[in-house]
């Protein structure tokens, strides 16, 4: 199961330089490449408004 990055992204960049796969990129709100993604929830711990969660 990979992680979402859901409208709540304040593209604050918190969660990009913690993942250990490089699989999000910038934007408006951040989005993480699904099939990339190896669920190890990095992303989801560093972020400030709880935007990273599990699919």
């Amino acid at each position: 199961m990979a992680y979402k990055i859901t409208d709540e992204c304040i593209a604050c960049g918190a969660c990009a330089p913690e993942c250990p796969v490089e699989c999000i990129s910038e934007g408006d709100i951040y989005v993480i490449d699904a099939d990339a993604c190896i669920d190890c929830g990095s992303c989801e711990s560093v972020c400030p408004t709880g935007a990273a969660q599990p699919e």
